[in-house]
């Protein structure tokens, strides 16, 4: 398990823009990056949130990212896939309830080799103490969640 480190900070009111697939993706509407800025690749290569540099962006499909290195870049491009946060960033839990509620890039777990985001402290903990359950009821409602989400 990956150790939490939550900073204090302001919840802005996230929008969507889309994925390569058309799927909604968290962004920040002051800076319109995808994840607050925070490196999507660093969470897995330094198990850390840790914010990008805005000399190493990326866009795919409308979204902008920013990364560390040149090589989390590159990693991101081949396999964003891999990297990107499941269900574009909103908190997999709300998601099982129906609910699109953003996640916080400072509030996540790996799980299945993948990147989950939440809104806060509670949906992660709901969401650590059965994941194969919170993911499987997420992935029932998450194309009409996607669907109602405004981009």
């Amino acid at each position: 398990m990956l150790p939490l480190l939550t900073l204090p900070c302001a919840r802005l009111p996230a929008h969507a823009a889309s994925d390569l697939r058309g799927e909604p993706v968290v962004v920040n509407p002051a800076s319109g990056l995808a994840i607050s800025g925070f490196d999507p690749v660093a969470y897995f290569s330094r198990g850390a949130a840790v914010l990008g540099r805005p000399e190493l962006e990326l866009g795919l499909g409308g979204v902008v990212w920013r990364f560390l290195n040149v090589g989390n870049r590159a990693a991101f491009a081949e396999h964003p896939d891999i990297y990107a946060p499941q269900f574009g960033g909103y908190d997999p839990v709300a998601i099982g309830r129906g609910a699109s509620v953003a996640g916080h890039p400072e509030i996540w777990t790996i799980s299945g080799e993948r990147l989950y985001l939440f809104y806060d402290d509670a949906a992660r903990g709901e969401f650590l103490a059965d994941p194969a359950r919170i993911i499987e009821r997420a992935n029932q409602k998450w194309p009409g969640v996607a669907h109602g989400i405004a981009r």
